[in-house]
């Protein structure tokens, strides 16, 4: 992620932690450097493993206690795939507008924004007397490689982790 940006999540995350009388610590500034350092979509344990790659002392309780603090700042959204784990996303900084295209069998998951289907959930909450607080499109669905191929690479690591 870009330096600026970078620094506009430290700066928005510090003015919600004093709020909220908490303070920054070198631990959640590594959370903070690993969760939007990536593109990447992440669980919680992915995330305690970059984080401790930048700082070492950083326990798993600490990124626990800090993913709700960041979803509740609404620097990161958590989104539900329908497995075990939640997996947050560190581009709606960037990109507030995105949406995921999500494959049933590995997980993968793809961001794309698209100007039509702004505009058609637009016309739609308009239509039905919405006014929207908040906008998610999930579209699940099957990865061509699988189906091309007859294995997919991301499904075979996911069964040995």
């Amino acid at each position: 992620m870009e330096t600026n940006i970078l620094d506009r999540v430290r700066g928005s995350l510090q003015d919600f932690l004093g709020a909220k009388g908490l303070r920054r610590t070198v631990q959640r500034e590594a959370i903070i450097e690993a969760a939007f350092g990536t593109k990447e979509h992440f669980s919680a344990e992915e995330l305690l493993v970059m984080a401790k790659r930048i700082e070492k002392s950083v326990s798993r309780a600490t990124v626990y206690r800090t993913l709700p603090l960041l979803v509740e700042s609404g620097l990161l959204r958590e989104m539900d795939l329908g497995t075990d784990a939640k997996v947050y996303d560190p581009n709606f900084i960037e990109h507030p507008t995105h949406n995921h295209l999500i494959c049933v069998d590995c997980n993968k998951i793809i961001e794309f924004e698209d100007p039509n289907m702004e505009l058609l959930e637009n016309c739609i909450t308009r239509r039905l007397g919405f006014s929207p607080a908040n906008k998610a499109v999930k579209i699940e669905g099957h990865c061509d490689e699988l189906k091309a191929k007859g294995s997919c690479d991301r499904k075979k690591m996911a069964k040995h982790e």
